[in-house]
């Protein structure tokens, strides 16, 4: 590819509002779209105003805090553009990167000229507004075709197994996954609630330093691990400061170009941070087809190409930012590259202290690597996560060409496999099974309120259930923490063997 034509970010804009969450600071999700584009704009050496005039296609990581008929028409009418191509995509935290490094293909193909990729979120607001009684539309003017908050169908919940079985909520599923990943490793459960606090204090340090953060302050693991009201566990072994924080107002925007282009608008060439590419990767929809719980082959496949592809070690990446939801994610990329879990911290700050603004968190991620590589950074590795360790996508960004040019593979790999069969609650033996993965979810009050199991017959089949709220007997068969929430936790659960009988659609739980 000619040199002229390398894929270059050439704009970044990021918008922190209503922290203080009041009334009057409510701004609705295409206003702080709309503002982060124009400070991406103006970021670009005020050559921006130009470029966004002229952009070729305008795309956008779906909204969730309020819904739009065609949020990238109305971003273009309102900067008196007109975009050939336009693209909301759907639920994923995987977006903002896939939608980057396409982009970044396409303007390395000769297919498009400049490019802009924007999303955000007003959830904090629109929860403010609700309590106050104040209509967004009605009474502030919000966009009302359609309006609301945007509606999640039953296929982003999960599998109707999955369904089923209460698997339905990110806050349920990643801890179950850590539980197996944790048992793979040779880890007690109490080790895998250090590992994760540890995870999200070293993000913490780095949201201090990031002045779009929505929770600030610095942690440590200590503080992190204490249990208490102002730290509830939510599913073990994960408490409230190791959750994602999707309550917040935040946007980002992204202007992209060719080194060319960019050169032509006046951009100095020290302010371009090139796009290299990336990878994509997706498994099975339904977590309970894959063949194991205690990875993802996706993730594996999308760091392995995005690197190969970069002709970079792990070790040689200036900045690696992993997508942090949950402790599970970065855990298994760090144990994967052989990286320090600290190394993965990044330049954003994670889903509970920078703040998890759904599916555009990324977007800030792929912002704040880019200033790192203003600021004198080499390279810099981001990582991002959709559905529940389902899609994956990996983009690398060069403070320099790469010598080869674009060098991504933006279309996702599938890297699915088939799964144990299933075995129906109707079904269930009546002999001992196997834990594979579990976890007790608890009350606002601090209390176990419900079990979710997923395990294994004698004969190789799979089995996963919830069982009855108030349930205390079977929730005491899978909880680590036999002396209380956040005490030090018990023997694991994975492994062990339990019986389990069908109670209409829910389990009980017995001793084996």
């Amino acid at each position: 590819m000619h040199a002229e034509r390398s894929p270059v970010v050439v704009g970044v804009g990021q918008v922190l509002a209503n922290r203080d969450r009041t009334v009057a600071a409510a701004r609705e999700p295409l206003r702080l779209i709309a503002d982060a584009v124009h400070a991406a704009a103006a970021d670009a050496c005020g050559t921006g105003t130009r470029l966004l005039r002229d952009v070729d296609a305008i795309t956008v990581p779906h909204v969730a805090s309020w819904a739009y008929a065609d949020l990238p028409a109305l971003l273009a009418e309102r900067l008196a553009a007109s975009p050939a191509r336009t693209f909301s995509a759907p639920v994923g935290g995987q977006w903002p990167a896939a939608l980057v490094d396409a982009a970044a293909a396409r303007i390395a193909a000769g297919e498009s000229r400049i490019e802009l990729v924007a999303g955000g979120e007003a959830s904090a607001s629109l929860g403010v507004l609700q309590r106050a009684g104040v209509d967004p539309g009605a009474d502030l003017g919000w966009t009302t075709e359609p309006g609301g908050p945007a509606p999640i169908g039953a296929d982003d919940l999960g599998s109707r197994a999955m369904q089923a079985a209460g698997m339905v909520l990110p806050t349920r599923v990643y801890p179950m996954v850590d539980t197996a990943f944790g048992h793979s490793v040779g880890e007690t459960p109490a080790e895998t609630m250090a590992s994760g606090a540890a995870v999200f204090a070293a993000l913490s340090e780095v949201a201090a330093t990031n002045p779009i953060a929505w929770n600030p302050a610095p942690r440590d693991p200590a503080e992190i691990l204490r249990v208490g009201p102002d730290n509830r566990m939510i599913c073990e072994p994960y408490p409230l400061a190791v959750n994602a924080f999707p309550l917040v107002d935040q946007a980002a925007a992204l202007l992209l170009t060719s080194r060319a282009v960019a050169l032509e608008h006046g951009v100095p060439e020290e302010r371009l941070v090139h796009v290299w590419g990336g990878a994509g990767a997706a498994d099975a929809a339904d977590v309970l087809a894959r063949p194991a719980l205690t990875g993802s082959p996706a993730l594996c496949s999308v760091l392995d190409r995005a690197l190969a592809s970069a002709g970079l070690a792990a070790e040689a990446v200036d900045v690696v930012d992993v997508y942090s939801c949950f402790p599970v994610v970065p855990r298994l990329a760090s144990r994967y590259l052989g990286l320090p879990t600290k190394a993965l911290a990044g330049a954003t700050g994670g889903h509970s202290s920078f703040g998890g603004p759904l599916s555009t968190y990324t977007l800030h991620s792929l912002a704040a690597c880019a200033e790192r590589i203003r600021s004198g950074a080499g390279v810099a590795l981001v990582h991002a996560n959709g559905g529940y360790l389902t899609r994956q996508h990996a983009v690398v960004l060069g403070r320099e060409a790469h010598v080869d040019g674009y060098i991504g593979d933006p279309e996702p790999h599938d890297t699915a496999e088939p799964g144990p069969a299933p075995c129906p609650l109707a079904e269930v033996p009546d002999e001992p099974v196997r834990v594979e993965a579990a976890t007790v979810e608890y009350d606002r009050d601090g209390h176990p309120a419900q079990g979710f199991l997923v395990a294994r017959t004698t004969d190789g089949r799979r089995l996963a259930g919830c069982t009855a709220e108030g349930d205390a007997a079977s929730a005491r068969e899978l909880t680590v923490f036999p002396e209380g929430p956040g005490r030090l936790a018990g023997p694991a659960v994975v492994g062990r063997e339990v019986r389990v009988r069908p109670v209409g659609d829910r389990i009980q739980v017995d001793p084996a």
